[in-house]
């Protein structure tokens, strides 16, 4: 019989990639890791392990048993969410990772829900980008991830993972200064702000000005949206801004409005999914459940919202306050 806790390492190993970053995830030493998974090759009786260059790589057998581990996981995890389901009270520690705006604009309210509703239960929020936090879900280094889709874009699909969506995110189109010409060709000159290279953020948003008819001239790049807006409302740069930033206003806890032009995008451009995830098998422990219903209430609650109005001759905008984000569905699918 197999032993499990090797078997976890193996599973490590796949997720995390290199033996020392197995041994510093649980508190080993690589050496023991390596002498761990040596004793798990023994047992199967086949090599799990194979160099390439400085790093190892899973073999076919391997494979076999780390989709094997996940199952056996997968059933732990269910498990555990039974026992916490069979108690009256939510004790524990349940790890969130969120990305910016979110941790901004929808965590804060979230936590305070689940502090008056279950004052037992610690939570820990780490902002982290999907492109990162999904990876680590995965690891097992946080139990719900808060994650983004952009239009086009493709979000989490793994047969371990389960979705849950939160709300959709319109995404508008940011004018730089005093101007009030909204046509974003007419920005074509104009220097851009947009998130690093790599990102889904900046694939949509080079795609929207492509299909504009140019080529943006990105000079300024950070993965904080706040500083697009600042850039944006000092007159350096145009940018897209999502509408949860006027709800993650550093100072307050009350959303904040539109302080620079804003235009709608085109149907089918201009809005951002955002969802929660979990492994799949997590989505029954009853803290998984309830942070996801405080989450869902705090994406629903009424924040600023700019949209056009129209005048005499070329469009023009103007802030005024709506909903910051619209509710879609929220039943569950496998991501």
């Amino acid at each position: 019989m197999y032993d499990l806790r090797r078997l976890r390492l193996l599973r490590e190993l796949k997720h995390r990639g290199t033996l020392a970053a197995v041994a510093a995830a649980l508190s080993y030493s690589p050496s023991t890791v390596s002498q761990q998974l040596a004793q798990l090759e023994a047992e199967a009786g086949v090599p799990l392990l194979e160099p390439v260059g400085r790093r190892v790589r899973l073999t076919a057998q391997a494979e076999i048993l780390v989709a094997h581990t996940e199952a056996l996981l997968e059933r732990m995890e269910r498990a555990e969410a039974d026992i916490a389901a069979s108690l009256t009270e939510l004790t524990g520690t349940l790890r969130v990772a969120a990305f910016q705006t979110a941790a901004l604009a929808l965590v804060p309210a979230a936590l305070t829900s689940l502090r008056a509703a279950h004052p037992r239960l610690r939570v820990h929020v780490t902002q982290l980008e999907p492109e990162a936090a999904l990876p680590a879900l995965l690891a097992r280094d946080f139990d719900l991830v808060v994650a983004e889709e952009y239009p086009g874009g493709a979000g989490p699909r793994s047969d371990v993972l389960e979705r849950q969506e939160l709300c959709r995110d319109p995404l508008r189109l940011a004018v730089p200064g005093p101007s009030r010409d909204l046509d974003p060709r007419s920005l074509s000159g104009h220097p851009w702000v947009m998130e690093p290279e790599g990102t889904a953020a900046r694939r949509w948003a080079t795609t929207v000005c492509r299909e504009a008819g140019f080529e943006p001239d990105v000079r300024y790049e950070s993965a904080d949206l706040l500083v697009h807006l600042r850039l944006a409302e000092r007159g350096h740069a145009a940018a897209f801004l999502p509408d949860l930033v006027w709800g993650a206003g550093p100072f307050s806890a009350e959303p904040a409005a539109p302080t620079v032009a804003l235009r709608d995008l085109p149907p089918g451009l201009g809005a951002r999914r955002i969802f929660t995830v979990v492994r799949r098998g997590g989505g029954g422990r009853p803290a998984v459940t309830a942070a996801r219903q405080a989450l869902r209430v705090a994406a629903q609650t009424p924040g600023p919202r700019a949209s056009e109005s129209r005048a005499s001759g070329p469009r023009a905008s103007g802030p005024r306050a709506s909903s910051a984000a619209s509710t879609s569905a929220g039943s569950a699918r496998s991501a």
